[in-house]
């Protein structure tokens, strides 16, 4: 017999989306017709000219053998120039970036290049799991940070107990927001940083959504402030600028001893991406940005019918200004969301995250994800309105 598994393994709970997974799969087999608004996994495909870059690269047997740690020159390079241009942000190639096998995978490796047992993390809640899952992998301790519709969901920073302060290494923040698809404010980015310098914290910024935004809104960089490079990295990713969720790959920036710290990690770990991938890379980061913006107008107008119809059934909600997320309150008097989010996957066939999946304060809120066409989202309305 196998002996137990580590303590911080037994710890973590079962990993919301691969129950979901379990739940379709299940709801299948019972002949169920299924509109699946669950995971925020893009359906639409991978534009023709990165997919004709792989097919290229993969072809060269120079990029056939382990990569570098550090990742392609050319590809970093690429990564300095689309963030001066996006943010107007500076990055060394040689020193501030470091490309990832996907964004989760960097930011699930960052508490191991800091934390030491005992030590804390400040978490959001309700926030993407990774955050909280693998501080306690690494030993840490996560403080949770409220988010509530009262303060736009942004952490209260000022909150924030002093003797939590003390024994904290890292604060995560994530805007635009999974799941509340909530916005942040420069000024916010602006204390957060000024926490950051008092407490000697690491910020760890997850910009994963940046690119997907509505109504004219450009979600900012955190390297907009000033010093925040001192005491920061951000975490970008292909998965829904460039339709590449199944690709894995993105990149850290900022802080060169965070950088540096992280790829420590990571080359004791793993071998890099490969580099047929980092090869597309380069290709994706050359879109055009017409792409972007009409993948933004698709999901606008998914957005503006799932909400005109959830509206007129009287749900409570903030109509999001980015992420491909709706963040609705559980209709009526329940608040029971993992409940709720069963009876609508039993009774309608639609597949929705309950909000405590996210943490103690997303209870009571229920997670939709613009993932299906307009004929989809219609018929996703007519079906709720029986609920």
């Amino acid at each position: 017999m196998p002996t137990a598994t580590a303590q911080s393994l037994s710890k973590l709970p079962p990993y919301l989306f691969v129950e979901i997974d379990k739940a379709k799969r299940q709801a299948r087999e019972q002949g169920k017709d299924l509109i699946d608004l669950g995971i925020g996994d893009p359906d639409t495909a991978t534009p023709a000219h990165i997919i004709e870059a792989l097919y290229q690269a993969a072809k060269n047997p120079a990029n056939h053998r382990y990569a570098l740690d550090a990742g392609l020159l050319e590809l970093r390079k690429e990564i300095s120039q689309w963030s001066q241009d996006r943010f107007g942000v500076a990055l060394d190639p040689a020193h501030e970036i470091l490309p990832l096998i996907g964004s989760k995978e960097g930011i699930a490796h960052l508490p191991f290049a800091y934390l030491n047992r005992g030590d804390v993390t400040l978490v959001p809640d309700p926030s993407y799991p990774p955050y909280r899952n693998t501080t306690m992998l690494a030993g840490g301790k996560p403080y949770l940070m409220p988010l509530r519709d009262k303060n736009d969901f942004l952490p209260d920073l000022k909150a924030i107990p002093a003797k939590v302060l003390s024994r904290a290494k890292i604060v995560y923040l994530n805007y635009p927001n999974n799941p509340t698809s909530a916005t942040a404010p420069l000024p916010f980015l602006q204390e957060a940083v000024a926490l950051a310098q008092r407490h000697n914290l690491i910020i760890c910024s997850d910009l994963a959504y940046s690119e997907m935004t509505y109504d004219g809104y450009r979600a900012p960089s955190i390297f907009q402030v000033a010093g925040a490079k001192d005491v920061a990295i951000e975490f970008h990713s292909f998965s829904k600028t460039f339709n590449m969720t199944g690709w894995r790959l993105g990149w850290a920036c900022g802080c060169k001893e965070i950088v540096a710290a992280l790829g420590k990690i990571k080359s004791n770990i793993d071998s890099g991406v490969f580099q047929a991938i980092q090869v597309t890379g380069i290709a994706a980061l050359r879109t055009e940005r017409g792409f972007i913006d009409r993948m933004n107008a698709m999901y606008q107008e998914r957005r503006d019918i799932l909400c005109g119809g959830l509206k007129k059934l009287g749900w409570k909600f903030r109509l999001p200004q980015a992420t491909f997320y709706v963040w609705a309150r559980v209709p009526g008097r329940k608040k029971d969301s993992l409940t709720f989010a069963k009876l609508v996957l039993d009774k309608t066939g639609i597949v929705a995250t309950p909000g405590v999946g996210f943490g103690a304060c997303g209870e009571g809120y229920i997670r939709f994800a613009l993932t299906q066409p307009n004929d989809r989202l219609q018929e996703a309305v007519q079906r709720l309105a029986g609920i």
